[in-house]
């Protein structure tokens, strides 16, 4: 135990001497941040633990995804009228660089992942839905629970689903989808197309527009 206590420590040294060399590069690239995050768990240092002490001053980490975090929530409020409150990692992405500037830090999605991660241990809200190897970026408190994701995940491919497809894939009870489906509506996270063809189409907004670049769903204004 001594000696591997002595171990860590010389880790540790050796990842502040690196900290302090690769500042800048630690934090104007995502890919430079990246692997100094993940050389920071294989020892079990969490940089972002606290916002003071060693890391918090030599590298202002602490500060970059607290303010992250803030352009976050910006970028879901003012989209919330839009997607019930349901955006994309790939869109967040997008629009919070649109908002930070060509001059400013480069941000990826990993560290997108890494602020809302923070922002939920908050009690905020935020929450992290897993969509198609990606991720849905849940900034609301609405009440989601396995049959929700699910139908989000069947949804993903076409950006709408009906009662017929829930029922056909998931093999549940028409009921069942019916109810998953009126919550998503009443949480404002899904629309309605009554005049589809066939049967009603409930459009999910968050993914329709990352798959047909930004309309709006069949119906709505």
């Amino acid at each position: 135990l001594s000696q591997m206590s002595k171990q860590l420590e010389t880790f540790r040294t050796h990842l502040e001497a690196f900290a302090s060399k690769h500042k800048q590069e630690i934090r104007k690239s995502p890919e430079f941040r990246l692997q100094f995050q993940d050389m920071c768990a294989t020892i079990g240092v969490d940089p972002l633990a606290s916002g003071k002490g060693f890391w918090a001053e030599m590298l202002g980490v602490g500060d970059f995804y607290y303010e992250l975090g803030v352009q976050i929530i910006e970028v879901c409020l003012a989209l919330k009228h839009r997607n019930g409150g349901l955006i994309t990692l790939q869109e967040l992405q997008q629009q919070v660089l649109k908002g930070r500037g060509k001059f400013a830090q480069d941000v990826s999605q990993d560290d997108l992942l890494r602020a809302i991660k923070k922002l939920k241990v908050l009690g905020s809200g935020f929450g992290l839905i897993p969509v198609g190897g990606t991720f849905l970026v849940q900034s609301v408190p609405a009440e989601l629970n396995m049959d929700h994701t699910v139908v989000l995940q069947l949804a993903e491919k076409k950006g709408f689903v009906t009662v017929s497809e829930i029922r056909a894939s998931l093999k549940w009870e028409t009921e069942r989808a019916k109810q998953v489906l009126e919550h998503l509506l009443k949480e404002g996270m899904a629309w309605l197309d009554a005049q589809a063809p066939a049967e009603p189409q409930f459009w999910l907004p968050a993914l329709f527009s990352e798959l047909h670049g930004h309309e709006e769903p069949p119906g709505q204004p």
